[in-house]
């Protein structure tokens, strides 16, 4: 197993960090889900909070394309916009009480986003144009999105146990998993131009080819609760298991590692790539953890004679 160093930096304004992001100013931006606060760190200064609605439930952030950060308002049912200055802007939604989820910039310029009570996906211009695109399916809580590698938009239908994809032209694909009760949430694009998908209830990384086709990874503990997955600078895929208090790293050819986290019970969620190539994750207990390799399992190199 590979060593890695974690370390933790305390951010808690009044709740704990659920997603996390780079932002274009390269310092790591959060949710604060139960304070209603929009948290920014730059590593190695301390961390900075914007407050919102204090029961607006901002869940999922992400930069767009214009250069602010664009994060989903779930219990206010509102998609949310903060510059790296702090002004904020919000936009609320035609359906409501929606629940929006998931959020991420697509090809065309827009943010798409999942809408997880109405079975429906989201887009929204940076001028605050809204277009809302049914699903085929009813009851599937669309979950995370993240954009592929063929111009479309892939999301997690978590209680479908399907992988979707939309179009920018609405176009909806579905794809069934092969397990039923895996109930995926987090999702990214890998580094071989897959999709890989966590299933939390079944304790496995998925992959999904943008043909549709499927593979599943079993992890080393089946009820470790996988939430979110993300690329490293590594080339290897990062996740969080949420309920075994751990980050794990596993390879496009399925070599998995997973390692403690220093606190029990403290609840990790979104997983990024920071500005500083290390991978980090929000602790909901109240932190966001760096993770990188641990430069003392280094071999030693001894001096030339």
């Amino acid at each position: 197993m590979t060593p890695v160093s974690i370390e933790e930096h305390p951010v808690s304004g009044g709740g704990g960090p659920y997603a996390v992001t780079t932002g274009p100013d390269g310092a790591l931006w959060y949710t604060l889900v139960h304070s209603g606060q929009i948290g920014r760190l730059v590593p190695g200064a301390g961390p900075e909070s914007h407050r919102l609605d204090p029961d607006c439930g901002p869940t999922v952030i992400t930069t767009g394309p214009d250069g602010a950060l664009w994060f989903t308002e779930y219990r206010a049912h509102r998609i949310g916009r903060i510059t790296t200055a702090g002004a904020v802007t919000e936009f609320p939604l035609p359906t409501p009480e929606c629940g929006p989820f998931g959020i991420a910039a697509g090809p065309d310029g827009a943010l798409w986003f999942t809408e997880t009570a109405a079975d429906r996906i989201g887009r929204i211009t940076t001028g605050g144009e809204i277009t809302e695109f049914p699903l085929p399916v009813t009851g599937a809580f669309p979950s995370a999105i993240t954009a592929g590698g063929d111009g479309g938009m892939w999301f997690t239908l978590n209680q479908a146990d399907a992988i979707g994809r939309i179009g920018t032209d609405g176009t909806v694909t579905v794809h069934p998993l092969p397990t039923a009760g895996s109930a995926p949430v987090g999702i990214t694009l890998g580094p071989d131009g897959a999709l890989w998908y966590v299933a939390i209830a079944a304790g496995h990384i998925g992959r999904v080819t943008t043909g549709g086709e499927i593979t599943e990874f079993p992890l080393p503990d089946r009820a470790g609760r996988p939430h979110a997955v993300t690329t490293g600078a590594d080339g290897v895929l990062w996740f969080t298991e949420w309920g075994g208090n751990r980050v794990g790293s596993l390879t496009t050819e399925g070599v998995t590692e997973v390692h403690d986290l220093p606190t029990p019970g403290s609840e990790p969620h979104g997983i990024t790539l920071g500005p500083d190539g290390a991978v980090w994750t929000a602790l909901e207990a109240g932190a966001l953890a760096r993770i990188t390799p641990n430069p003392l399992s280094r071999p030693r190199r001894e001096p030339r004679p």
